[in-house]
């Protein structure tokens, strides 16, 4: 009976040991036809190889282990050899051996399909340099100390090239990093640069780093009993493809504003050169109102003489009325001789005047026409607050658009202030023939009364006369009297108009000063809307331009993989990292080793128990 317990025992280790790995030797075939490699062995052939990079990083980022699953796509089953410098391989497909040499060469028997082998790495630095800081309160602490912790932590990650690496991977990969907070230990989080997203209960918070892009990512959280699960930080080739955006709409707009601009600039230059003909009217009618204050007060200097000749012929007319009525003898006629005289004198100053005046009138209404000319040349655009804010948000100088909405403004204010006093400015005109006219009047008055005089006078031999210059003379006083009365009413009008013109002519000063300014900055003002025509004609097309330059920017579309275990590897398609920092968690309180626990029996043990 123990014979037949035996057989047993030895027939169930026979197909045991028969299940274990049992090395391969390939005979060294060389007359079959078929390809061999250095070692006489069967060479297999693959299409493209795979490599995925796995590594461990402790809580603050740095690396502390690390390995690589390989994934090779084979169309010819055989021997196949890869590179690295491993610190132990083991085959991922099968339980056949993969050997590995002192130079670096890998080896390994693969059927058709896929093969996959790993190879463990030590002291090989990543492309990223990657720290991860703690500040608890305001204060740096380490990993180690924060569990369990509370109040409000900032959690600073930082990413930056490696220099002891081939740049080629941090020119071309693209990094993201995923950190997952649940709601029993994180509220309140903040996360400007990243994108929150809700996983279950907890929260995941996503960060991208673009190639060749160095960059500080800032978590804040308040927590209690502080833990962590690891932060995952994936790096693969930025080669996704990206469609080119629809910018039909957005380029219609574009050319819209390049048009209003362009529309915009014709404008400034109507405006520039109305308010440059608005220039020119303005200094031409400061110039005549300085002629015509300087002419008013001249007149009204005068108009003292002109009072006490006038005063004089009066009185002289008077005294002499009065004597032809008091004496029956021949009057005294010397004083009486010097009355026409007077009286033309008067006239020739009175039509002095009017010719002044008429002088004046002409220089007043051609320097009114162009004034008001300049002032219909200024354009009535109504410019909207849309259309002013389409234009403050495009790419044009801000400069430029202030100076030009001030100068629009400005225009558009000279224009309805000239509008509201046009009426005074076109009466002043007719003002001006009119008190012309009457000074021509008072001459012609003033002569026909000398000739008068002087006729009498002719007949003074005549008793009849005398009687008849006695009653023209009397008539002639009465009348002058009135006239004298008027003259004094228009010199005081005169002084009156002369001090008032001042503050006039201040005025219309003012104004030039003004036009000139407004000028200078029309001018201005035409240039920048001539250079922000320039700079958006082609809107659209730089538009364009732009986005074809950031789309070639992440375009990797011509990035040819290369491995990162060794540069002798060949074929390869997919490189790809998978990094995962440690946990942080609170410690397990100790637990006191039970002794009476059974010695875990062995598996021969546990297979003779099977036949007692």
């Amino acid at each position: 009976m123990r014979l037949k317990k035996l057989l047993t025992v030895l027939m169930s280790a026979m197909l045991v040991v028969g299940s274990l790995p049992v090395p391969s030797f390939a005979a060294d075939d060389t007359n079959d036809g078929q390809k061999t490699d250095d070692t006489g062995t069967k060479a297999g052939e693959y299409s493209t190889k795979d490599e995925a990079i796995y590594g461990n990083l402790d809580a603050s980022g740095s690396l502390e282990d690390m390995y690589v699953i390989n994934t090779f796509h084979v169309t010819e089953p055989g021997q196949l050899v890869d590179y690295g410098k491993y610190t132990d391989v083991r085959n991922l497909s099968n339980l056949k051996d993969v050997k590995q040499t002192s130079d670096n060469k890998i080896r390994f028997q693969a059927e058709k399909g896929e093969f996959y082998y790993q190879g463990d790495m030590a002291n090989q630095p990543l492309p990223w340099d990657i720290h991860i800081t703690y500040i608890l309160d305001g204060k740096e602490l380490g990993p180690d100390e924060l569990a369990g912790k509370n109040g409000t932590l900032e959690l600073q990650i930082a990413t930056s090239a490696n220099g002891n690496v081939d740049p080629v991977f941090f020119k071309n990969y693209m990094l993201q990093i995923s950190a997952t907070m649940g709601p029993e230990t994180f509220t309140n989080i903040q996360a400007p640069d990243g994108m929150k997203v809700s996983s279950g209960k907890d929260t995941q918070v996503t960060f991208t780093v673009m190639p060749e892009k160095e960059e500080t990512f800032i978590i804040s959280a308040d927590v209690t009993d502080f833990e962590m699960d690891p932060i995952s930080i994936s790096a693969t080739p930025a080669s996704m493809p990206i469609e080119d955006p629809n910018l039909g709409n957005m380029k219609s707009k574009m050319q819209s504003l390049s048009n209003a601009i362009r529309d915009i600039n014709k404008g400034v230059g109507d405006l520039n050169r109305g308010i440059s003909d608005l220039n020119d009217g303005a200094a031409d009618l400061s110039s005549g109102s300085s002629d015509y204050l300087s002419g008013i007060n001249e007149l009204d200097q005068s108009s003292g003489e002109l009072k006490r000749g006038s005063a004089d012929i009066r009185d002289a007319l008077q005294k002499m009325d009065k004597s032809l009525q008091g004496n029956a003898g021949a009057p005294d006629m010397r004083e009486f001789n010097k009355v026409p005289k007077g009286l033309r004198d008067m006239a020739g100053g009175l039509r002095q005047s009017a010719e002044g005046l008429d002088t004046l009138e002409r220089n007043y209404r051609k320097a009114y026409s162009q004034l008001d000319s300049a002032m219909s040349g200024i354009p009535n655009y109504g410019i909207s607050k849309q259309q002013i804010q389409a234009l403050q948000n495009s790419n044009a100088d801000p400069r430029v658009i202030k100076q030009l909405l001030d100068t629009y403004r400005s225009a558009q204010q000279a224009k309805g202030t000239y509008q509201a006093v046009q009426r005074v400015f076109g009466a002043v005109s007719g003002t001006l023939d009119k008190v012309s006219g009457n000074l021509r009047t008072m001459a012609n008055n003033a002569e026909n009364m000398a000739t008068g005089i002087e006729k009498s006078m002719k007949n003074m031999n005549q008793m009849g006369a005398l009687k008849e210059l006695e009653k023209g003379l009397s008539a002639l006083a009465t009348e002058y009297k009135a006239f004298h009365s008027g003259l004094v009413d228009y010199t005081d009008g005169v002084g009156n108009l002369a001090t008032s013109y001042q503050d006039i002519n201040a005025g219309i000063q003012e104004i030039t000063g003004g036009t000139s300014d407004l000028d200078s900055g029309a001018s201005e003002l035409k240039s920048g809307a001539e250079e922000l025509q320039q700079e958006t004609s082609d809107l659209p097309g730089e538009v364009q331009s732009e986005v074809d330059e950031m789309m070639d920017e992440y375009d990797a579309s011509d990035f040819e993989p290369q491995s990162f275990v060794s540069d002798k590897n060949e074929k390869i398609d997919v490189v790809q990292f998978v990094l995962q920092t440690k946990r942080i968690e609170m410690a397990e309180p100790d637990l006191t080793e039970r002794t009476d626990e059974k010695e875990e029996k062995g598996f021969w043990a546990r297979l003779m128990d099977l036949f007692r």
